[in-house]
């Protein structure tokens, strides 16, 4: 093929791919989404390891070997039932003297008291001294004594005896096992040392976790409210839990400062194990069945110009249907004030006159709100400034302390002036914004004020100003917006300056000049 078809060839294949590229952003410049319902979860998150509620040191009352292992790790076991046998010789002995011993002292109570009754016979017949009588009496208290001494030690036999039965002090689970069979072990009442723990048992029934949370969001979280729970284990599974309490004590890590909240989780198939690693999700708060849209929709006054150009609208002409929209509810507002009686009317009467009096005046900012302005500032030189920096332009001196007393007086008022800048939003369990999203109405796009409420940082909860039969317009971020421009501005720098990789041509062809070969 001809170089200079082929270059021509290349150069309208890669001009028709641009303009298919341009065409194709600019009608997917936005997403429509309907409005709709759902819920909303906003949640503090945590981490911390499952443990058990009650863990107990199983020790055995009876030192010596063990001769018999009925139950192993992991084993679930009722209360009394047999853990561990120890061998039982030298308590068995022990059990059989005693009961020698109390059948001795047994004979000499009988003995003693037979006496006692002979030697209260004499005295009476005056043929012992009262010494004597003394005597056998004191014998027959030291016999009865002797006798209650050989049951004590009998029983206390008995019960080292049973002893050599370990049994498990209440229902759970073998979460440790210490000792094999041969071992020999101390008991806790003879040794200073405390004894041998043979096992470790835990009720599984319900555990808990001690996540930490941030010192941020400590303050949503309280008592009784839900939580969430997942583990690697099980990674689909999610678990349902509640908060107990707040542990009063601040733990600071790598400069951080949180404190352990303490969630309980019911674990009746004991599909948690002590150890495992957790991720909490305390739902600080929620909505059901909210009417949402995401949040990739909400604008704010700050960046409606940008998003009014990327849908083809003339950004002034928005301004002013948002400003008439809210013309439009200040008389409703008003009315409907007025219904409850004429008190509210005449308190927001004497407010305005007393703001008058004291020399303020006020004005009513993009998002519906009626706020006074400090002194000497107007609101002709306020709404001035905020075109010019809406569009870009050098503020004057005037209006840059105006917008300065303005930022001051928003801040003492406590809040900054609550705006969030660049189209984002605050995470909030509830409290309510205002924001403009862009609706399609008879097909055309139109901007709408509205008040929203709960956010999950994907979708935002709406309060007013939408339906559910309407459809809100999903647009890119400013700053793909503008990189998107450039590109596409440096693309069309390119084909106008010629195409890399695709030589030239002349349009006409130049006669080769002819030269004459000299000779040598």
């Amino acid at each position: 093929m001809n170089t200079k078809l082929w270059g021509t060839a290349a150069a309208a294949v890669l001009l028709a791919a641009m303009a298919g590229c341009h065409k194709t952003q600019a009608t997917q410049s936005y997403e429509a989404v309907p409005v709709e319902r759902r819920n909303l979860v906003v949640s503090a998150s945590a981490s911390g390891a499952i443990e058990p509620v009650l863990t107990v040191d199983v020790k055995s009352k009876a030192s010596g070997e063990i001769i018999g292992m009925n139950v192993q790790t992991g084993d679930d076991v009722k209360e009394d039932q047999l853990l561990a046998s120890i061998d039982p010789r030298i308590p068995r002995n022990n059990l059989a003297q005693s009961q020698a011993n109390l059948q001795v002292a047994q004979a000499q109570l009988n003995n003693a008291k037979a006496q006692l009754a002979r030697s209260d016979t004499l005295f009476k017949a005056q043929a012992i001294t009262q010494t004597e009588y003394d005597g056998a009496k004191l014998d027959y208290a030291n016999a009865n004594a002797a006798v209650i001494r050989a049951q004590s030690d009998l029983e206390n036999s008995r019960d080292r005896m049973n002893d050599t039965k370990l049994r498990a002090p209440l229902a759970g689970t073998i979460i440790a096992k210490n000792v094999e069979l041969g071992t020999v072990i101390s008991s806790p009442t003879t040794d200073v040392g405390g004894g041998t723990v043979l096992f470790k048992m835990a009720n599984l029934d319900t555990v808990q976790i001690r996540a930490l949370v941030d010192e941020t969001d400590i303050g949503k979280v309280q008592p009784g409210l839900l939580t969430t729970i997942t583990v690697d284990a099980y990674p689909n599974r999610p678990f349902e839990g509640s908060v107990l309490k707040i542990e009063p004590q601040a733990t600071v890590q790598q400069n951080v400062t949180m404190f352990n909240v303490l969630v309980r989780i019911p674990n009746p198939n004991h599909l948690l194990k002590p150890g495992m690693n957790t991720e909490v999700e305390i739902h600080v708060g929620r909505r059901d069945n909210a009417l949402a849209i995401p949040n990739a929709a909400l604008r704010t006054q700050r960046d409606v110009a940008s998003a009014a150009q990327v849908l083809g609208l003339d950004p002034n002409d928005v301004q002013q249907q948002l400003a008439a929209a809210r013309q439009q509810q200040t008389p409703t507002n008003r009315d409907s004030a007025s219904l409850g009686g004429g008190t509210a009317r005449r308190d927001t009467t004497a407010k305005r006159d007393s703001t008058a009096a004291a020399g303020g005046n006020t004005m009513t900012t993009p998002d519906g709100r009626t706020i006074q302005l400090p002194p000497g500032v107007t609101e002709a030189v306020v709404r001035s400034a905020y075109q010019k920096r809406m569009s870009g332009q050098e503020l004057t001196p005037a209006e840059q302390n105006a917008m300065a007393a303005m930022r001051q007086m928003m801040m003492r008022a406590g809040g900054g002036g609550g705006g969030t800048g660049g189209g984002g939003f605050r995470r909030t369990t509830g409290e309510q914004s205002s924001y403009i999203v862009f609706t399609l109405k008879n097909g055309k796009p139109t901007p709408v004020q509205i008040r929203t409420g709960l956010t999950d940082l994907d979708y935002i909860e709406v309060l007013s100003g939408l339906t559910e039969q309407d459809t809100v317009l999903v647009l890119p971020s400013a700053s793909l917006l503008n990189a998107q421009r450039d590109m596409q501005q440096r693309m069309r720098n390119v084909t106008g300056g010629g195409l890399p990789g695709v030589q030239q041509q002349p349009t006409t062809t130049q006669p080769r000049p002819q030269t004459t070969p000299t000779r040598p």
